[in-house]
């Protein structure tokens, strides 16, 4: 039986009102509130689509791996620009050479997670001047999700780009770091806004129903949320 290998949805920190405005004293998910104040990964999100890159075991013996490339679901159509550019970047030789040497035979699924962006793909022309790129976030092997440093080691190895790490941050901490507003790291435009932050456990922890414990910090959120309370103080003095 295949695999599953979507990738799982990230939930904000905070419930959200009727009007889809976060709701700071609501926390979407008790293990947020638990580990607000432990240490966080935090990455940035690039604004774009979903990619998976599955590359399967060879067939027979000698036989080059399988390389296919997905949207965040299976009925997903991937642009044709950006499906021009996986190609050029994850070609069958280059993934059979590095994931199936002679000497460490490839026995199980490696999914590489990342995003696919830039011209024609949500609002992303100002990270690419022209065409479409990838950058890796996450990788799993089998069943195992890989910590950082293996992300990056693989990231490496292909000549491809990995999520800038913004650095370890408690919730609060990302939270006021996202208020203030930052610029991306990956975007030809150094004036873009960054789209959002996204918080892992740095040791992989999971949640009672095995999925990774992952939030993302939405700069849009801290937004919406400020004008709602300027509005409010505005109706209490009239």
């Amino acid at each position: 039986m295949e695999t599953k290998t979507e990738y799982q949805k990230i939930n904000t920190l905070f419930k959200r009102d009727s009007n889809n405005v976060i709701m700071p004293d609501a926390w979407a998910d008790p293990m947020f509130e638990y580990l607000a104040n432990t240490k966080w990964e935090a990455t940035e999100k690039v604004d774009g689509t979903n990619i998976r890159i599955i590359i399967t075991p060879p067939a027979t013996e000698g036989a080059p791996v399988g390389v296919e490339f997905r949207g965040r679901t299976d009925a997903a159509q991937i642009p044709g620009h950006l499906l021009n550019r996986l190609e050029e970047l994850f070609p069958v030789d280059k993934m059979t050479e590095q994931f199936n040497p002679a000497v460490r035979p490839l026995k199980d699924t490696i999914v590489l997670y990342g995003e696919g962006y830039g011209e024609k793909i949500q609002s992303g022309g100002r990270y690419v001047r022209g065409g479409a790129d990838f950058i890796l976030f996450d990788v799993r092997v089998g069943d195992w999700w890989l910590l950082r440093d293996k992300v990056e080691g693989i990231a490496d190895a292909l000549s491809i780009k990995v999520v800038p790490f913004m650095g370890y941050m408690t919730i609060p901490e990302a939270i006021e770091f996202v208020r203030r507003g930052f610029t991306s790291m990956i975007a030809a435009d150094p004036t873009l806004p960054a789209e959002d932050l996204v918080l892992k456990t740095p040791v992989g922890l999971l949640d009672r129903t095995g999925h990774r414990i992952v939030a993302k910090v939405k700069t849009v959120d801290f937004c919406k949320l400020e004008a709602k309370q300027t509005r409010m103080n505005k109706e209490r003095k009239a």
